[in-house]
Protein backbone atom coordinates (compact mmCIF):
# COMPACT_ATOMS: atom_id res chain seq x y z
CA UNK A 1 0.00 0.00 0.00
CA UNK A 2 1.67 3.23 -1.27
CA UNK A 3 -0.44 5.66 0.50
CA UNK A 4 -3.38 6.39 3.06
CA UNK A 5 -6.37 6.58 1.07
CA UNK A 6 -9.36 8.34 2.47
CA UNK A 7 -12.43 7.12 3.48
CA UNK A 8 -10.79 3.46 4.19
CA UNK A 9 -10.19 2.00 7.60
CA UNK A 10 -6.71 0.20 7.27
CA UNK A 11 -5.38 -1.91 10.42
CA UNK A 12 -2.66 -4.21 10.93
CA UNK A 13 -2.52 -7.92 10.98
CA UNK A 14 -1.60 -7.94 14.92
CA UNK A 15 -4.53 -4.81 15.18
CA UNK A 16 -6.65 -7.29 13.72
CA UNK A 17 -5.91 -9.97 15.71
CA UNK A 18 -6.26 -8.00 18.76
CA UNK A 19 -9.82 -6.60 17.86
CA UNK A 20 -10.63 -10.63 17.13
CA UNK A 21 -9.61 -11.63 20.24
CA UNK A 22 -11.47 -8.89 22.77
CA UNK A 23 -14.32 -9.80 20.62
CA UNK A 24 -14.32 -13.78 21.18
CA UNK A 25 -13.27 -12.92 25.15
CA UNK A 26 -16.41 -10.79 25.19
CA UNK A 27 -19.15 -13.66 23.49
CA UNK A 28 -17.17 -16.77 25.40
CA UNK A 29 -16.59 -15.29 28.85
CA UNK A 30 -17.19 -11.40 29.82
CA UNK A 31 -20.30 -11.57 28.52
CA UNK A 32 -21.94 -15.18 29.94
CA UNK A 33 -20.20 -14.67 33.04
CA UNK A 34 -22.04 -11.02 33.84
CA UNK A 35 -25.57 -12.43 32.53
CA UNK A 36 -25.25 -15.23 35.63
CA UNK A 37 -24.21 -12.68 37.83
CA UNK A 38 -27.29 -10.48 36.65
CA UNK A 39 -29.11 -13.66 36.81
CA UNK A 40 -28.34 -14.07 41.18
CA UNK A 41 -28.52 -10.80 41.78
CA UNK A 42 -32.23 -10.79 40.19
CA UNK A 43 -33.07 -13.78 42.27
CA UNK A 44 -32.19 -12.21 45.16
CA UNK A 45 -35.84 -9.81 45.11
CA UNK A 46 -36.42 -6.39 44.67
CA UNK A 47 -34.42 -5.23 41.75
CA UNK A 48 -34.89 -1.22 42.19
CA UNK A 49 -32.66 -1.46 45.07
CA UNK A 50 -30.60 -4.27 44.57
CA UNK A 51 -27.19 -2.34 43.40
CA UNK A 52 -25.37 -5.75 42.00
CA UNK A 53 -28.22 -5.97 39.53
CA UNK A 54 -28.58 -2.62 38.57
CA UNK A 55 -25.13 -2.84 37.79
CA UNK A 56 -24.78 -5.76 36.02
CA UNK A 57 -27.30 -4.81 33.67
CA UNK A 58 -25.72 -1.52 32.99
CA UNK A 59 -22.57 -3.25 32.27
CA UNK A 60 -23.85 -6.00 30.16
CA UNK A 61 -25.43 -3.29 27.82
CA UNK A 62 -21.88 -1.91 27.82
CA UNK A 63 -20.83 -5.15 26.67
CA UNK A 64 -23.52 -5.53 24.18
CA UNK A 65 -22.10 -2.11 22.77
CA UNK A 66 -18.71 -2.48 22.59
CA UNK A 67 -19.95 -6.71 21.05
CA UNK A 68 -22.12 -4.68 18.32
CA UNK A 69 -19.08 -2.15 17.27
CA UNK A 70 -16.41 -4.83 17.00
CA UNK A 71 -18.73 -6.66 15.27
CA UNK A 72 -19.42 -3.95 12.58
CA UNK A 73 -16.07 -2.79 12.91
CA UNK A 74 -13.96 -5.41 11.78
CA UNK A 75 -16.22 -6.05 8.60
CA UNK A 76 -15.26 -2.33 7.36
CA UNK A 77 -11.48 -2.92 8.10
CA UNK A 78 -8.74 -3.63 5.94
CA UNK A 79 -5.80 -5.79 7.17
CA UNK A 80 -2.59 -4.19 5.87
CA UNK A 81 0.22 -6.27 5.31
CA UNK A 82 3.98 -5.38 3.95
CA UNK A 83 4.49 -5.55 0.82
CA UNK A 84 8.34 -7.00 0.46
CA UNK A 85 8.66 -3.99 -2.75
CA UNK A 86 8.50 -1.21 0.45
CA UNK A 87 11.62 -2.93 2.07
CA UNK A 88 13.48 0.32 3.20
CA UNK A 89 10.71 2.89 3.06
CA UNK A 90 8.14 3.83 5.64
CA UNK A 91 4.52 2.94 5.11
CA UNK A 92 1.87 1.38 6.86
CA UNK A 93 2.42 -0.61 9.95
CA UNK A 94 6.18 0.52 9.30
CA UNK A 95 8.70 0.77 12.80
CA UNK A 96 10.62 4.05 12.40
CA UNK A 97 13.39 4.88 14.83
CA UNK A 98 14.28 8.43 14.55
CA UNK A 99 16.67 10.60 15.92
CA UNK A 100 16.22 13.96 17.03
CA UNK A 101 18.64 16.63 17.19
CA UNK A 102 20.17 16.33 20.33
CA UNK A 103 20.57 12.35 19.32
CA UNK A 104 17.87 10.73 21.37
CA UNK A 105 16.02 8.14 19.53
CA UNK A 106 12.58 6.82 20.13
CA UNK A 107 10.38 4.34 17.44
CA UNK A 108 6.97 4.93 16.44
CA UNK A 109 5.05 2.11 14.42
CA UNK A 110 2.66 3.57 12.01
CA UNK A 111 -1.15 2.03 12.56
CA UNK A 112 -4.81 2.93 11.79
CA UNK A 113 -7.17 4.85 13.84
CA UNK A 114 -8.26 1.95 15.41
CA UNK A 115 -5.31 0.23 17.44
CA UNK A 116 -2.90 3.43 17.76
CA UNK A 117 -1.58 4.22 21.76
CA UNK A 118 0.83 6.78 21.58
CA UNK A 119 2.41 5.65 25.26
CA UNK A 120 3.58 2.54 23.59
CA UNK A 121 4.52 4.05 20.20
CA UNK A 122 2.25 3.14 18.01
CA UNK A 123 0.69 6.37 16.19
CA UNK A 124 -2.69 7.18 13.84
CA UNK A 125 -1.20 7.03 9.97
CA UNK A 126 -3.01 10.84 10.06
CA UNK A 127 -0.98 12.21 12.74
CA UNK A 128 1.50 15.20 11.97
CA UNK A 129 4.71 12.65 12.32
CA UNK A 130 3.13 9.76 10.37
CA UNK A 131 2.21 11.93 7.26
CA UNK A 132 5.70 13.45 7.56
CA UNK A 133 7.52 9.62 7.54
CA UNK A 134 5.16 8.21 4.72
CA UNK A 135 7.35 7.45 1.88
CA UNK A 136 10.32 8.08 3.37
CA UNK A 137 13.79 5.88 3.70
CA UNK A 138 16.30 5.70 6.41
CA UNK A 139 18.93 8.54 6.64
CA UNK A 140 16.28 11.08 5.28
CA UNK A 141 15.35 14.46 7.24
CA UNK A 142 11.89 15.10 8.55
CA UNK A 143 10.09 17.89 10.00
CA UNK A 144 7.43 18.16 12.06
CA UNK A 145 5.49 20.61 13.41
CA UNK A 146 4.48 19.97 17.19
CA UNK A 147 2.23 21.77 19.19
CA UNK A 148 5.87 23.01 21.45
CA UNK A 149 6.87 24.35 17.86
CA UNK A 150 8.87 22.56 14.59
CA UNK A 151 11.29 19.95 15.16
CA UNK A 152 13.78 17.98 12.68
CA UNK A 153 14.38 13.89 12.81
CA UNK A 154 16.79 11.53 11.49
CA UNK A 155 15.33 8.16 9.99
CA UNK A 156 17.91 5.80 11.92
CA UNK A 157 15.78 2.38 11.11
CA UNK A 158 12.59 1.11 8.92
CA UNK A 159 11.66 -2.46 9.94
CA UNK A 160 8.33 -4.08 9.67
CA UNK A 161 7.04 -6.97 12.62
CA UNK A 162 7.58 -11.10 11.81
CA UNK A 163 3.88 -11.12 12.47
CA UNK A 164 3.01 -8.54 10.07
CA UNK A 165 5.33 -9.67 7.51
CA UNK A 166 2.79 -11.30 4.41
CA UNK A 167 2.11 -14.63 4.70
Amino acid sequence: MASHEAGKRYITPRGFQALQHELSRLLRSERPRVTREVADAAAQGDRSENAEYIYGKKRLREIDRRIEFLTKRLEELTVVRPDPAQAGRVFFGARVTLEDEAGDASEYQIVGPDEFDVAAGRIPIDSPIARALLGRRAGDEVSVQRPKGRASFTIAAIRYDDCDAPA
